[in-house]
């Protein structure tokens, strides 16, 4: 028999709370992270991005411990992820996994690419840094696949559980706003010069941001939130930055998680989509919620409060879509005015009440990779 995986902790630091009640309250209550920035240190323009007060993060950090040799983003990770260990009472010993999911690591240690900085970039060295400081025992597990790296991550976990490795997974997800970051997505002319408008007619492109976000996946059902009870991870090949124009991998993605939860598309109550306000993807999203009729089922994207965090987003909408289903509410797509898609999706307007059974959680990205998580609330 498979075993069952649930998720029992949850955390994340982001630039509208650091913990999960105060970001889920700053939603409800319709407050972004995103601000116009003028830093010619990240980008010669003023520019829109979701970024976490300097002064607030080491403040809290200095509470975890004294020590100054960590990073920004190693600070924004361990900050999410020791409430979640200190709360769980694990030992830390071989049947307890370590996954970090970022996609872009400690990329700003190259500014000044000293031979310590260039060490500290790779992304196995910023796992063990993160692992070293809470004592795990296991050979820390990278993954790093573009913008599905948060929700791979969760995948790659129950995977590990079900088949007997590991008893728990820590998972830490992260990445930062940076000048790399910032001049790449720009560079594609991706990047909107207002705050992003996710599903909308007059979108126009990305809106950055950066996050951390923990949780802790288990095989012991005691404390779980949530049922983790299926998965799909289908690259469509199609182009190194655009997306399949037929949804392909996307909807081969959520075919592959139905069929192994054994459930049908219409018992779906919600779904927490990647919804990057760029006009390829929310055009494929739409294309491939409709091949499978998922076209009336509650839709939202958290990127109009966020932005996007990369690495971080898959996780981090996870985590909320999970706190949206504890607590029976469904959150307004923050920005979204006209359906601005070929095929009609129920984006959710304004924030209502609504009891949830099953939640899809959806990224795509980069590469033509895309990976789906289903989830089902614990009774």
């Amino acid at each position: 028999m498979i075993r069952e995986v649930f998720i029992t902790e949850t955390n994340c630091i982001t630039p509208i709370g650091f913990d999960v009640a105060t970001n889920v309250k700053n939603i409800d209550g319709g407050i972004s992270g995103i601000q116009l920035h003028q830093n010619s240190l990240l980008m010669k323009d003023p520019f829109y991005a979701s970024i976490i007060d300097e002064e607030k993060l080491n403040t809290a950090f200095a509470k975890v411990t004294p020590a100054q040799n960590y990073t920004r983003l190693e600070k924004m990770m361990i900050l999410a992820l020791q409430p979640i260990v200190e709360k769980s009472k694990l030992i830390l010993d071989a049947k307890t996994a370590f996954l970090l999911s970022t996609t872009k690591g400690n990329i700003t240690a190259l500014e000044n690419p000293t031979e310590e900085n260039i060490a500290k970039a790779h992304l196995h060295q910023l796992a063990k840094t993160i692992a070293d400081f809470f004592g795990f025992a296991t050979e820390p597990i990278v993954v790093s696949n573009a913008c599905v790296s948060g929700v791979l991550a969760i995948s790659v976990a129950k995977r590990l559980i079900q088949s007997g490795m590991y008893d728990n997974a820590f998972v830490v997800a992260g990445d930062e706003v940076s000048e790399f970051v910032l001049s790449g997505f720009n560079s594609f002319q991706a990047m909107s010069d207002l705050p992003c408008k996710p599903y909308s007619k007059n979108r126009n492109g990305v809106t950055l941001g950066e996050a951390a976000v923990a949780v802790l996946v288990s095989s012991n059902k005691e404390n779980a939130k949530i049922k983790i009870i299926g998965d799909g991870s289908i690259n469509d090949a199609n182009h190194i930055s655009g997306p399949s124009r037929t949804g392909e991998g996307l909807f081969r993605s959520i075919e592959s998680a139905l069929a192994e939860a054994e459930i049908n598309p219409n018992q779906i109550d919600y779904i927490s989509a990647h919804g990057t306000a760029t006009p390829f993807n929310d055009e494929m999203e739409a294309i491939a919620f409709n091949r499978l009729g998922l076209e009336d089922v509650p839709v939202n994207s958290l990127k109009g409060y966020y932005g996007h965090t990369l690495g971080a987003s898959g996780l981090l909408e996870t985590v909320i879509g999970i706190q949206s289903v504890l607590e029976s509410k469904l959150f307004a797509s923050f920005g979204f005015d006209e359906l601005g898609v070929s095929q009609s999706i129920n984006i959710i307007k304004k924030s209502e009440t609504k009891n949830s059974h099953y939640f899809l959680k959806t990224a795509s990205g980069f590469g033509g990779c895309n990976t789906v998580v289903l989830f089902e609330k614990v009774s």
